[in-house]
């Protein structure tokens, strides 16, 4: 048998091998045998009982966890046996946290290591209580666009949200022993900053190098950063391309807005924003790059992020709000939307980069002439009908201007998804233009 994940050999016993103790308990544990040569082979101790004694005293007065320890014999060979179960809490030893992943021992740091102590301890930095903030003095305007969004989104209803502020905030889960807690403050409060430092989003437009060209700072509570700055890449930032779908005007982005505009909710409710760093968006002429601090998952890689995952928000009362108001999914979609927005215009899949504790979406611009507006490509016809049905679902009173504004497309061009809908039975429209709305059928649900 091969050392693995929960596999461990050691010819003999030394000391620092607590350190492998502690990364199987801070793991999924695992057992650790003690005279074994790398391939599994039996070479034996000489001093078994010792061991029985020493080894499971060791671990208890270091870390504070009990091992079973065993004495095995193979051929006539002594060996032990250390079986470690995964512990429920952090294991230190000596004040440090070791993980095992794969075949290796990992001591964790920096946003590793938080990440793991949130995960272990179920400890959120965005659930803590604040004080000297009451729900009077939020911002007003922050929870009408949420009402807003809400209702807009089906995510609630208009009874849901026909109550006070504070009613509302306590049933988003944003009030804790009558106080509000940081994810509050950081949504609903107009100058954030006055508690967290780099509470805002900064836009650039660069040239060639590090060629600044202008620049915008978006600032606000967190619902309101996200109402506008969007917009404000789209209308200062991006170039769009004329053309004509018949008598209709056609704009063509260089990025998908649905794309960016997943990316950007990304960062703001995942962003590690006890860092005092803001999210930064960087446009040039072929690329645009949003980043944000991150605590990445100590077992996630960027290639991960591109497969079918669980949503693992590092803020879950921000990641809640910003589902409420329809922004988001709860799936852990987010990524395998961006890349479907993407390919829709003809893109490629975006790039995710991660160093240090910030990680980086880069947006390649997509050249014109390869637009969606200009192929014929069936695939793409198939990713925007997907699109359509998605929209439909999420907001089933949702008009065909909407739906073309939010996918960046022309009205016709919803028109024949929605066609095509209809003709392969996937939807259909109950009621009229201005007070109907659409169902979904049932063998499609």
């Amino acid at each position: 048998m091969q050392e693995s994940q929960n596999i461990e050999y050691k010819v003999l016993w030394k000391d620092e091998y607590l350190k492998w103790v502690c990364g199987f308990a801070n793991a999924k544990g695992g057992r650790i045998y003690i005279g074994l040569d790398d391939n599994g082979e039996v070479v034996g101790v000489t001093d078994c009982k010792k061991l029985l004694e020493d080894i499971p005293n060791k671990i208890k007065d270091t870390m504070g966890i009990i091992a079973d320890v065993n004495c095995l014999n193979k051929n006539g060979k002594q060996y032990i046996e250390i079986i470690i179960n995964p512990s429920s809490y952090p294991v230190s030893y000596h004040g440090e946290y070791h993980y095992r992943s794969g075949s290796t021992k990992q001591q964790l740091r920096g946003s590793a290591l938080t990440e793991f102590l949130v995960r272990k301890t179920g400890y959120r930095w965005d659930a803590v209580p604040i004080d000297n903030v009451s729900v009077a003095e939020l911002d007003t305007e922050s929870f009408d666009i949420f009402r807003r969004e809400a209702v807009r989104t089906s995510r609630m209803t208009r009874r849901d949200l026909e109550c006070t502020n504070e009613e509302l905030l306590d049933k988003l889960g944003l009030i804790v022993d009558g106080k509000l807690k940081r994810a509050a403050v950081l949504l609903f409060y107009r100058n954030p900053q006055r508690f967290f430092t780099g509470c805002y989003v900064k836009i650039g437009k660069f040239g060639i190098g590090s060629d600044l060209q202008y620049q915008d700072v978006v600032e606000g509570s967190l619902i309101l950063i996200a109402d506008r700055v969007v917009e404000l890449i789209y209308l200062k930032y991006l170039k769009a391309s004329i053309s004509y779908d018949k008598e209709v005007r056609v704009e063509t982005y260089p990025y998908a807005r649905e794309a960016v505009r997943e990316a950007v909710f990304n960062a703001l409710i995942h962003c590690k924003w006890e860092d005092g760093i803001p999210i930064q968006v960087k446009i040039e002429d072929k690329f645009m790059y949003i980043s944000n601090a991150c605590v990445f998952p100590s077992d996630w890689t960027t290639e991960n992020l591109m497969k079918v995952h669980h949503s693992r928000p590092y803020n879950p009362d921000l990641a809640n709000t910003f589902f409420r108001a329809g922004y988001i999914e709860a799936w852990g979609r987010g990524i395998q939307k961006i890349c479907e927005e993407c390919q829709l215009i003809g893109g490629k899949v975006p790039e995710y980069s991660i160093l240090g504790d910030d990680i980086t979406v880069k947006f390649c611009a997509v050249v014109q002439e390869k637009s969606f507006k200009r192929t014929n490509d069936v695939r793409k016809e198939k990713l925007i009908n997907t699109r359509v049905l998605e929209l439909i679902t999420d907001q089933t009173d949702i008009t065909l201007s909407e739906i073309a504004d939010r996918l960046g497309v022309s009205y016709k061009t919803v028109q024949r998804a929605v066609a095509d809908l209809k003709k392969n039975g996937v939807i259909e429209r109950i009621g009229g233009r201005r007070k109907g709305y659409w169902g979904i059928k049932e063998k499609n649900e």
